[in-house]
């Protein structure tokens, strides 16, 4: 009798310890903002995709962060690629009191989202969003871990002065933050390269016709184009320049074109083989873990890839190993940490600037080949 007392008081003993276990593990929120819905939500879920794969390998590493188990939960929000859309969905983060942000893709969403997020101090990481005037204001929770317009409209001006010996260029540009920025870096820079402007035009990042400013660009006959903006137009621009006899006319544009994407949305268009478009970061090949990540990637959600996924999975990583080492997942605790970022990621080696903009970036231009995206550098 005595005997079964003292297993019963053991059991009950062991039962009470895991509960207490049990109630010591927390739950912390990230969020992740982008398009999931309209013409770019191949990117919005991507993204997305990116925060749900480091999440689930944060879970697996057990972490204990100021005395408790953490577990990770992303709150996946819908910005439409709209600004008025994309400062609700970032107070309603700010509500839901998530621990850190990462997001939003466009630049048009993230500059005022930026904002919302610093009033509630909530860090916010972007792995996509390129306008060099996201980290002006110089926010202590403002982040970006890829290179910015200054960057990608420099190296496709110079590429195409050096390299392709462009002598003219016709611009266009959707009116969007990160169209307008990296198309008027690439500008500036193609002049001081000696290449001469043709044209000026612009469009709306929900057109599909551009067939009159094609026909007006036509007209000038330039050695290339250059458009500011992102794969929905690109595709349908791609096909219409064919139509109009352009086949022998370069296509420049940024990361906003330089998809999976775009090679459907051109639709065996040849001119896609006169795009040279970049990104904010080091090709896959030549990521620290880019190909055996990707591999990864690719069996949990096959045929979603795009660009910013690695980015955005290095930017929950950001996040937490600032938690980490502040031994609280307290927004307005680990945010003095995280200007202290060293960290080695999929993407590369990521620590930042006082403003925020990640240390010694680089870019990739790619062209394409059979349809397929290719590095060229």
């Amino acid at each position: 009798m005595q005997m079964k007392l003292k297993i019963t008081v053991v059991a009950a003993i062991a039962a009470v310890a895991s509960m207490a276990l049990a109630q010591e593990v927390q739950v912390v929120k990230i969020g992740s903002v982008a398009p999931m819905s309209g013409a770019q939500s191949h990117y919005g879920k991507d993204n997305a995709n990116g925060t749900l794969m480091a999440a689930e390998d944060l879970n697996a590493q057990n972490l204990v962060i100021g005395g408790k188990k953490i577990k990770f939960e992303i709150q996946v929000e819908d910005d439409a690629a709209d600004p008025k859309q994309g400062t609700a969905a970032a107070q309603k983060l700010c509500d839901s009191k998530v621990s850190g942000v990462v997001g939003h893709l466009n630049s048009g969403t993230t500059i005022p989202a930026s904002k919302i997020y610093h009033d509630c101090g909530i860090p916010m990481v972007t792995g996509a969003a390129t306008n060099p005037n996201l980290t002006k204001p110089g926010y202590d929770t403002t982040y970006r871990i890829i290179a910015n317009d200054n960057s990608l409209g420099a190296g496709l001006a110079f590429y195409a002065a050096d390299a392709l010996k462009v002598k003219t260029v016709a611009m266009i540009d959707d009116r969007t933050a990160y169209g307008q920025g990296v198309a008027e870096v690439f500008k500036k820079v193609a002049l001081t390269k000696g290449i001469k402007v043709v044209d000026d035009q612009f469009t709306t990042d929900k057109a599909t016709d551009f067939m009159a400013i094609l026909t007006a660009i036509k007209a000038k006959k330039p050695d290339a184009i250059f458009f500011g903006g992102m794969d929905p137009q690109a595709g349908p621009m791609l096909r219409q320049m064919e139509q109009l006899g352009m086949s022998n006319v370069k296509y420049f544009g940024g990361d906003g074109i330089c998809t999976a994407e775009v090679a459907k949305l051109a639709a065996g268009a040849k001119t896609l083989d006169n795009v040279v478009c970049a990104d904010g970061g080091a090709s896959l090949k030549k990521m620290p873990g880019g190909e055996a990540w990707k591999k990864r990637y690719d069996a949990k959600y096959p045929g979603q890839f795009q660009v910013y996924s690695p980015y955005t999975y290095d930017a929950t990583f950001v996040l937490v190993d600032a938690m980490k080492r502040a031994n609280s997942t307290d927004p307005k605790v680990y945010i003095a940490k995280m200007h202290e970022t060293n960290l080695k990621g999929v993407t590369g080696t990521i620590s930042f600037e006082p403003n925020g903009e990640l240390k010694n970036p680089s870019i990739t231009l790619s062209h394409y080949v059979d349809g397929k995206k290719t590095a060229l550098n």
